[in-house]
Formats: C-alpha cells, sequence, structure tokens
C-alpha cells in the first residue's frame, strides 16, 4: 500500500523552492475538512446522489467522459473543434517517460453552459491516438454536469481504449487504487487564486514504481493517494511515450460559435504572475526513476485569439508556461 520507491530529486532542496513573486505556500484544504476527517484505515468517497446520476445522459456513462475526441494531439484541429474540445497545452514527446510533476495555479473559471467543463491538468500518454489509446490524467477543474456546481475540484481520469468503454473520473469505477485518508477525489478544493489577489497552487506527481509497475499519485509533499495498477493498461504498463500539461475546455455551442467559458484564470498569458494562469516547475521521471527538466517543450492551441499558451524558463520556476484565456470575445467569435 505504499510505493517502493519515489523518484529521485523528489526531495531535493532545489526542486522546493518557492519564488519570492509566486503564491505562499499556504496549506490546501478540501472544504469537507470542515465537518471532521475519516477514521485511520478508511478513504474518503464523495457521496453518489440521485441528483448526479440524473444529470448523466445515461447510468452506463456515468463518470465517464461524454465525447471520444479528448486529446489534442490526436486528430486534425478542424476536428478537434468539431469535438467541441479547446486546449492550451505544453507537452514532450519522443522518449520514454515515466511519470510528470508540475505545480499548478488553482482558480475558479466560469462555466456557460452546465454541460461544458474547464480543467488544468497534466496528461501520461502511451500508444497510438487511434483506438487504443492510454491515458493517466489528474488535476483540478469546474464540471456542473458532473458534480451539480461550480466548485473547483480536484481530479483524476484515465482510459485504456481511447476514452471508449475504460476508465473514468475518481472512484467512480473500479481502478485507481485511493490509500489516503485524508484527500477524497472529486471533493472541492479551498482557496482558489484570485486576480491581482493572492495566489494559490497544488503540486501534482505522478510515477511509476519501477519495481511493481504501478502508477502512483501524490498531492502536494505530503499526501500519497493511491495507485493505477499497471494491468489496466497496455502501453503504459511499460511507459508513457508523451506527457501534457494545460488546459481544456468543452464547448456545447452550434456552428463553430465558441463558448464564454473560461480557460485558468479566464486571461490570456501576457498578463502575467497574478492576472492569468500557470504551471511551474513542470518535470518528467525518466528511465533513471529520476525527477527532471523537460528537454524539447512545446506548445498547442487550436485557437491563440480564443485561449493562448506561452512557455518560458527561469531560476525560481524552472519550466513553466502562462496559459488559458476568455474564450468568446470580439476577437474569438
Amino acid at each position: 500500500m505504499r510505493p517502493n520507491y519515489y523518484p529521485e530529486g523528489l526531495y531535493d532542496e532545489s526542486q522546493s523552492n518557492v519564488a519570492s513573486s509566486s503564491s505562499d505556500e499556504k496549506p490546501m484544504v478540501q472544504l469537507w475538512h470542515q465537518n471532521g476527517r475519516c477514521p485511520e484505515g478508511t478513504v474518503p468517497i464523495r457521496r453518489t446522489k440521485k441528483n448526479d446520476l440524473l444529470r448523466a445522459s445515461s447510468m452506463r456513462r456515468y463518470g465517464r467522459k461524454h465525447h471520444t475526441i479528448a486529446n489534442p494531439m490526436s486528430v486534425n484541429p478542424t476536428l478537434l473543434n468539431e469535438g467541441g474540445h479547446q486546449h492550451a497545452i505544453a507537452y514532450v514527446q519522443g522518449d520514454k517517460y515515466y511519470g510528470a510533476k508540475a505545480t499548478i495555479n488553482v482558480w475558479e473559471p466560469k462555466i456557460e453552459q452546465p454541460n461544458e467543463f474547464s480543467l488544468s491538468q497534466l496528461w501520461i500518454l502511451g500508444g497510438s491516438f487511434g483506438e487504443d489509446l492510454n491515458s493517466i490524467e489528474a488535476g483540478w477543474q469546474v464540471s456542473p454536469d458532473l458534480y451539480g456546481d461550480n466548485n473547483t475540484r480536484l481530479f483524476t481520469y484515465w482510459t485504456s481504449d481511447a476514452y471508449q468503454a475504460t476508465g473514468c473520473y475518481n472512484i467512480l469505477c473500479s481502478g485507481f487504487v485511493q490509500i489516503n485518508s485524508e484527500i477524497a477525489m472529486g471533493a472541492s478544493i479551498f482557496p482558489t487564486s484570485s486576480y491581482s489577489g493572492s495566489q494559490y497552487d497544488v503540486s501534482i506527481l505522478i510515477w511509476k514504481d519501477p519495481k511493481e509497475g504501478n502508477w502512483w499519485m501524490q498531492f502536494g509533499k505530503d499526501y500519497v493517494l493511491g495507485y493505477w495498477p499497471s494491468f489496466l493498461f497496455s502501453y503504459l504498463a511499460d511507459s508513457a511515450s508523451m506527457i501534457e500539461w494545460g488546459g481544456e475546455v468543452v464547448n456545447s455551442q452550434p456552428d463553430g460559435v465558441h463558448t464564454s467559458t473560461q480557460m485558468g484564470s479566464g486571461h490570456f498569458p501576457e498578463e502575467g504572475f497574478s492576472k492569468s494562469s500557470y504551471f511551474k516547475n513542470i518535470q518528467v521521471v525518466d528511465s533513471t526513476n529520476s525527477l527532471k527538466a523537460p528537454k524539447g517543450v512545446g506548445t498547442f492551441t487550436e485557437q491563440s485569439n480564443c485561449y493562448a499558451v506561452q512557455n518560458g524558463n527561469n531560476g525560481d520556476w524552472g519550466t513553466y508556461f502562462y496559459y488559458g484565456g476568455p474564450g468568446r470575445s470580439s476577437n474569438c467569435p
């Protein structure tokens, strides 16, 4: 019930330094903690209510992604727009990857329609982008359709067949094995960042245990949440072939009209710190089980006049990028 090995470099002083201009390392809490904690030997499970099921298109689809085209690098961008997804991401490919880490700025983006969502996450990807894509995902999201409100929530997702029949959000199906009694999947995280105000971050690390082969997830510095067993996957039973970090929104508007659902803070990258959302200290886990700065980072967005991404590197934040945007505007019809 614990990983055999942690990635080398995880607790190096150089990795834990926080830029003075960045957020204070305030403790990130979940709102349910105000009402108590779970006893040792148990795990918190968010209650599934009748209304949660009624919002789903069907019992079979509850807790699953609605669209099969759900990865930015999978198909022609024009098809992605038809699929209703918009992205602003950084990515690496061309090597074998055994995990990824990022410190993610947390916001509460506004959602236009209840069946739309906005998320910021990292993707661990294996295989082709056909019907056999393996994906492990984690980050924060606002999804009224899934949760019934506009709160920012910690989430995970996995699939072994390109979002067709396997996988789900959080622990709404078997797959992810939770071991932590402190952090609930799908629960609200608080506080969130404010424009020109206090900034709040969460750190997420996913890595493959070199001995058992399971993919583990850590939240913050202290919480090992659980693992995805290696037997769930084909390609990821060995390694990942691509890592992505960034934002995604789903757009339900017809006829090519863009939603005004916000990505990240809802502001473009050029506005900078405390106004635009960011990922910082993005890293990958290499074949020696060591955390390293990623090499050859690319960026991708379907329409940068709607949602954009700008990457950079410095001593305090390592490899970082700002991303996001407001969606529909005078420049984004």
